[in-house]
């Protein structure tokens, strides 16, 4: 279905078709008619599936066909700056034929970033796209608006829940008029969702796509590595994939980042680390070198694995196992975007077998599991129910994978 054919006002497909959008994505053909017809919505759908187009568009629809007053219409809480920043960026994209106003709202910034805040706030906006802990703090000041909020927008509903923001979510949600639409995404549907669901929407329509499986066009594979091995492989991987030319590795710990930094280093390409140690305007630095191919590998922690809309990534490279298993869907959904293809590499150590294997129960999708080359080192053996205390430095027999995909 094309966008034409929901319904959308003619300003709003003109932003669309300058976009490069023609056809909607399964989310975006069932969420909007929803959205548009003023109900309540808990949608579950993977990363890179369009959510965000999902519920932005018919919300402008709505702003551009009903009467506008310029204060506050529209909230939408997010777990992360970065993800604020995304939303806000496409809002300003599918709203660059109109005269529709958001401001990103988040932590991180100096005195200006507040006041800049503060004045958009007062002066009139129509969407804010803020984090939980920021749009209380201007909250707690008095002088925000919030009587003609129609729809109220959670993103990664899921991911504010395993941060901590729940008794947050619930304060913002008592100073919303009672007369709103409320709007709830997520890329898992855990029953703490559900309970706070039943808290905040009235009557909600459920639309379920494609609960934590990684895009069809991702080649997923896991190679089996002592932790002494890691940083030499990864080098190796790097330079044996000169085709790659878009590379995010994703660690979870910050000195992790620092340390796969300081080795991968080198007079060929550029390789930059991003995580909570940086500034926002340093963050947003290496963001942009990275998606304009300046920076061709990124490290990073977790902070990165949900809502960077980063296009064209070619392969993703998980340092270690995630601890939740559902985050594997969200880093492995870093590549293959847009019915594109990539390639997703994890390296397991004995001590994370057992971690992998649950993401295989819940991907219902059994990993190729590889050796890694015999020149590196050896390879412990996958034994998901047993843990190989052997000594990582040891050599030992390898193979190439991907050589003749790639």
């Amino acid at each position: 279905m094309n966008f034409k054919e929901l319904g959308l006002n003619e300003q709003l497909i003109e932003s669309i078709s300058y976009m490069g959008f023609d056809q909607a994505t399964p989310i975006q053909e069932r969420a909007i008619p929803q959205i548009l017809n003023g109900i309540d919505l808990i949608a579950c759908a993977q990363t890179g599936t369009g959510k965000t187009a999902a519920f932005i568009l018919p919300v402008i629809h709505q702003l551009l066909e009903g009467e506008r007053n310029h204060i506050i219409s529209t909230v939408v809480i997010v777990p992360t700056r970065e993800l604020a920043i995304q939303i806000d960026q496409q809002i300003q994209g599918f709203s660059y034929f109109t005269d529709i106003a958001s401001i990103a709202i988040y932590g991180g910034g100096d005195g200006d970033n507040w006041e800049e805040q503060k004045k958009a706030i007062t002066n009139g906006v129509d969407i804010i796209v803020a984090t939980p802990g920021k749009f209380i703090a201007h909250l707690n000041m008095g002088y925000m608006n919030l009587t003609q909020v129609g729809h109220v927008i959670l993103d990664e509903a899921d991911r504010m829940l395993d941060i901590g923001f729940h008794d947050d979510i619930l304060r913002i949600f008592s100073y919303m008029p009672k007369q709103r639409q409320t709007l709830m995404f997520s890329a898992t549907m855990p029953s703490k969702i559900r309970d706070l669901a039943s808290k905040i929407l009235k009557s909600p329509e459920e639309i379920t796509i494609a609960i934590s499986k990684p895009a069809e066009g991702v080649l997923q594979a896991v190679y089996l590595c002592y932790d002494m091995k890691k940083a030499e492989f990864i080098k190796w991987l790097i330079n044996d994939k000169p085709s790659c030319k878009s590379i995010i590795i994703f660690s979870s710990t910050k000195r992790e980042v620092s340390d796969t930094v300081r080795t991968l280093r080198n007079k060929e390409y550029q390789v930059e680390g991003i995580s909570s140690d940086l500034v926002q305007s340093e963050r947003e630095a290496v963001l942009n070198r990275f998606r304009s191919k300046e920076t061709r590998v990124l490290v990073a922690t977790d902070v990165m694995s949900r809502g960077i809309d980063i296009k064209d990534i070619n392969l993703v490279i998980n340092y270690n196992v995630p601890s939740d298993a559902e985050d594997y869907v969200h880093r492995v959904g870093r590549t293959a975007r847009a019915e594109t293809t990539g390639i997703a590499v994890t390296l397991v150590n004995p001590d994370d077998m057992y971690k992998f294997l649950r993401i295989e129960r819940l991907i219902e999708r059994e990993i190729l599991k590889v050796p890694i080359p015999e020149h590196i080192g050896e390879s412990p053996k996958w034994s998901p129910n047993a843990t190989d205390k052997r000594n990582s430095s040891k050599g030992g027999k390898g193979k190439k994978f991907f050589k003749k995909r790639n």
